[in-house]
Parts: structure tokens; sequence; C-alpha cells
């Protein structure tokens, strides 16, 4: 919850608004720089923010109006904005990562230290998505969109305080000062403080996220309490031991129990929201991925990723929903060019799967350099 908490007081701080208009100075003035701006931030924001559905919110409420402004296709302005706030749950903290670690009982703070490199990868293959579809489609992308002179002053009030949040959390579970929840409890009060300071963050603000963690945590705690009960009677009757057993009484190798994990997250993603699927589905078969001889960190990679996708694809796609809502009543996106414009991104998030597959160091050298 308190990762929870620090986003909400950076949104309502103008943490995430003056990130977009810092990335948008320093891109805008090449063709698809907005768009590229728009990952950027969300990139950023990711920092402090674990959550896919708020990223893409927080950072689409600004970019979306601006980039149909300009002149941008609605499939390109609202796809980058929902895929781009997928980096929340891969750049750490990721919420997804944190119940991950859970649920399989993995350090948490190697997790997030594995999500760094392959987050980064991510926000690359983004901005490779943006230069693509420029050359295949260039109606969709305005010949000039608008740059502008970034001084050194606005530089440091846009990076300083998301640069130093992002400090507090990595570092001190990197050199093991504090736990994660140590380490978040640390960072939200330095975020309450940067947001009251820098981004002039109201007394009103303060409750509203105060209010909006609640509810978000009232919905969450009824799912984990339910979850944990469910897991219990679970490893009562000895379910996951005998799915464990079944698959290894198969003779299948690995790489095939991999692929079959991942196709089934793939297809109940279309169906189950992330946080459901984790408490429901992963205390089941994360021991058959573990039997099967894989290394959990780097699974929870992988895992986190599937979930990425199950975020851009219909019917349950929540940022989907979130893209659309925040199109202007004047000039409405259909769901279906939301989710025509995250194809695209969808085929670069599967792409950097089979990355981490064929090239597993990828998240594990940084984890491993850290032991």
């Amino acid at each position: 919850p308190l990762f929870l908490l620090m986003g909400q007081f950076a949104t309502l701080g103008g943490m995430s608004k003056a990130l977009f208009r810092l990335a948008e100075l320093w891109l805008g003035h090449r063709r698809g720089g907005v768009a590229m701006a728009a990952v950027g931030a969300c990139a950023g924001f990711g920092a402090i923010c674990g959550s896919s559905m708020i990223g893409a919110l927080t950072i689409g409420s600004v970019a979306l109006p601006e980039m149909l402004r300009l002149g941008y296709g609605k499939r390109i302005a609202s796809g980058v904005i929902a895929a781009g706030g997928t980096l929340s749950v891969l750049i750490p903290p990721s919420l997804i990562l944190l119940f991950y670690g859970i649920v399989t009982e993995v350090s948490i703070g190697q997790l997030f230290i594995a999500g760094v490199v392959p987050g980064l990868i991510l926000t690359a293959l983004f901005v490779l998505v943006i230069l693509g579809w420029r050359i295949l489609r260039p109606s969709d992308i305005p010949d000039s969109d608008r740059g502008g002179v970034w001084l050194v002053k606005d530089t440091l009030l846009a990076l300083a305080p998301v640069m130093v949040i992002a400090f507090v959390i990595i570092t001190s579970i990197y050199f093991g000062i504090a736990t994660p929840t140590e380490a978040s409890a640390v960072a939200v009060v330095v975020t309450i403080i940067l947001a009251a300071t820098v981004g002039r963050l109201p007394f009103w603000g303060f409750v509203e996220a105060l209010r909006a963690t609640l509810r978000t945590m009232g919905f969450l705690g009824l799912l984990l309490s339910s979850a944990l009960l469910m897991g219990f009677v679970l490893n009562y009757h000895r379910v996951p031991q005998q799915f464990t057993e079944a698959f290894v009484a198969l003779e299948l190798s690995p790489f095939l129990v991999l692929l079959m994990v991942i196709a089934f997250y793939l297809v109940v993603g279309m169906f189950l929201e992330p946080a459901s699927m984790i408490f429901i589905t992963l205390p089941t078969l994360f021991p058959i991925v573990s039997a099967a001889g894989y290394d959990l960190v780097w699974f929870g990679i992988i895992f986190t990723i599937t979930m990425e996708i199950a975020v851009l694809t219909p019917p349950v796609g929540l940022n989907l929903y979130v893209l659309q809502g925040l199109a202007p009543r004047d000039d409405p996106v259909s769901i279906t060019e939301v989710v025509m414009g995250c194809v695209p991104f969808i085929v670069a998030l599967t792409l950097l799967i089979a990355a981490l597959i064929a090239f597993p160091e990828l998240a594990l050298w940084l984890p491993e350099a850290t032991r």
C-alpha cells in the first residue's frame, strides 16, 4: 500500500505532468517526438509508481489531449500511452513484482533489481515502434510536433524529485539498508515533502491521495485475504503438489513447460486482471516452473511481462478502457482504435519475452552482481 500511496502523492503533486512537459521540450522538435516523450514520461514515472493503470491514467491525462490536438492518429496516440503505462510494473518499484515475491517467497529486492534492464530495453523497443509507425503510417504522425528551449532549472525541477525518490528506494534495497516495506515507508515521507515543497501539493490533495489508496487497497486486501484462504485450501488438499507431480510424470521438456505456462497466462489474461491472476493461479503454477529448473527471479520478469500484455488485451484490458475514458468528449476514441493502437506494442512485449528466454542474463546479471 505504501508504494501505491507514494504514486498518488507524486501524481497529485504534479511530478508526472512535469516529467511529460520536460520530455516534450527535449523531444518535441522531432517528428513523433511527443509520442516518444509520452513513453519517456511513463518510464520516468514508473520509477515512483508501481501500477500500470495509474501510470497510464496519470501520463495519459496530460499527453493524450495534447497528442490529439497536434494531429496524431487516434490509434498511436492511445496505444503509445496504454502501452507506456505498462512500464510502471516492470521498472521498480512494481506492485506486480511485489505480489509475485509475496506469493513465491522470492526476494523482492532481487526482483526489483532484475526489472531494471528489461524495463530500459522495453522503453527502447517502444521508441522503435514509434519510429516504425512513422515510416509505415506517416499520416498518423504530424510533420512537426512542438519543442522548446529547456533550461537547467526546469530540468532539475522536473527530474530531481523523481530521481531522489528512486534513489531512496533502489539504494536502500540494493545495499540492504532497508527491506522493501521499510524503503517504501521512507519513500512516502520523501514524496510528501517533495510534493508539498516542489509540487505545491495542497491539503485536499493529501486527503485525496489517502482516499484513493484506501479504495484501491480495500479491493486488493479483500482479494489477498480471499486468495490466502483459497491457497490454504489448495495446499491442504495438495493441489499444487499434485499439479507438479503430474507435469513431471508427463516428462515434458523444460522449454515446453515454460511455453505452456506463458500461453496459459496470455489466454487467462484476456479475462482476469493481473492481481487476480497472481493470487489465484500463481500458487499452483510457480512450483511447476521451479521443478522445470528455471530461476524464479528470471521467471518473475517473464511473468510480469505477460501481465503487461494482459492489461492491453480485450475484453478485460484495464489500460484500454482507461485511455478510452481519457479522450476528449468532442473527439472520442473508440475501444477498437485503442486496441489496434496497442497491437505493435504487444509485439514489442512478445519480442522482449523471446529475448529474455534466449538471453536470461538480461534479467539476471544485475541481481547476480549485487549478491
